[in-house]
């Protein structure tokens, strides 16, 4: 898609991304929208910034922040059934990420360790069954050397 396809903005209107939100946010559609906000704060320290329920006091849509990002969700009920996800997050700490997160009531789904790519990370399944891959960037890694490793098999306790 070229940018000419997408109309100019018109600069007396408001931005068309408001402030303090990303071109990308994921939703999510899950059973129990209060618990997975337990775990995300719990696992990965996210905050809440909004909340809107149903007139039954289920949750209709929150938004939360973690980091410079943002993550919306919403309960599923029959017009919108729950979604499965995957979502990558970069943390200063995996280990100690990973460590809240099954803390937290997730399922491991592999321990961080360090890849070839220069990122030490692991995977966790919440309980709603989204998959949190986290990750920290611990080594800058040439395409090159990249490649190089990846075709050797390399592992981390070879020494790189």
């Amino acid at each position: 898609m070229s940018s000419s396809s997408t109309p100019a903005h018109n600069p007396s209107a408001p931005p068309p991304v408001p402030e303090g939100y990303s071109t990308v946010i994921p939703y999510l559609v899950v059973p129990d929208g209060d618990a997975l906000i337990d775990f995300v704060g719990k696992a990965f320290g996210a905050t809440l910034n909004r909340r809107t329920d149903t007139p039954d006091g289920r949750l209709m849509h929150a938004e939360l922040s973690l980091g410079g990002s943002r993550i919306m969700l919403g309960e599923s009920n029959e017009a919108w059934p729950p979604t499965r996800a995957m979502i990558h997050l970069y943390l200063p700490d995996v280990d100690g990420v990973y460590r809240r997160a099954l803390e937290a009531g997730a399922n491991s789904l592999r321990e961080p360790e360090t890849m070839f790519y220069g990122d030490r990370s692991g995977g966790v399944q919440d309980p709603s069954g989204t998959q949190w891959w986290i990750a920290t960037r611990v080594e800058e890694v040439s395409a090159e050397e990249m490649e190089r490793r990846q075709r050797e098999g390399w592992a981390p306790n070879e020494g790189g």
